[in-house]
């Protein structure tokens, strides 16, 4: 019997406690927004590397660095070698959250070379065009900086109280994309 009643504690234990560290796992999701470069592809809030499949090179994210093959070594620099004549900002760039990629080339090479060639060229949203505030905290970005801090536009839709006046209600975009405002405006019958 003490063996039954320990086994079914230890079950509720396990499934009472699984709950709460799987919601912390969640909280703790990596966001690097503010550290990808303005030449970024939009749409991710994390990358670690990013692999340019024209010219087999990968940019280390967190070092701002740029991996490239130079004989059989693989070589880390701030820029790219001139030999490369690579437009970052048109060239097609492929988000990879993999530990140390170019130790893997050949996977890489052989999963992402459809991307490779002329036709890809600025088919790519890159984070510098974009208009999302989410983006503002990227330096480089024309709009870094300038979030809208919370104050609200005031466009809302019409709603008639009793003293024949219109209530207009706005959500401002805050600072990084947080943060609603109070808009007083115009209402829309």
């Amino acid at each position: 019997m003490k063996k039954l009643s320990f086994l079914a504690l230890l079950i509720i234990s396990v499934l009472a406690f699984s709950r709460p560290l799987e919601a912390q796992v969640r909280l703790n999701v990596n966001v690097n927004i503010g550290n990808q470069p303005v030449w970024g592809p939009v749409g991710y809030d994390y990358a670690q590397y990013y692999y340019f499949p024209d010219i087999d090179v990968y940019y280390d994210i967190p070092r701002r660095q740029y991996v490239y093959l130079n004989g059989n070594s693989w070589r880390f620099s701030p820029t790219l070698p001139t030999r490369y004549h690579f437009d970052v900002y048109r060239g097609y760039k492929v988000v990879i959250n993999d530990a140390q990629p170019w130790l893997h080339p050949d996977v890489y090479r052989g999963r992402y070379a459809r991307y490779k060639g002329p036709g890809w060229y600025g088919k790519q949203d890159i984070i510098r065009d974009s208009r999302d505030s989410k983006y503002y905290v990227v330096k480089g970005h024309p709009m870094y900086g300038k979030g809208n801090n919370g104050n609200g536009n005031g466009n809302g839709w019409k709603n008639d109280d009793e003293r024949g006046r219109d209530n207009g209600n706005g959500n401002g975009n805050g600072n990084r994309g947080r943060g609603n405002g109070n808009g007083h405006g115009r209402g829309h019958d």
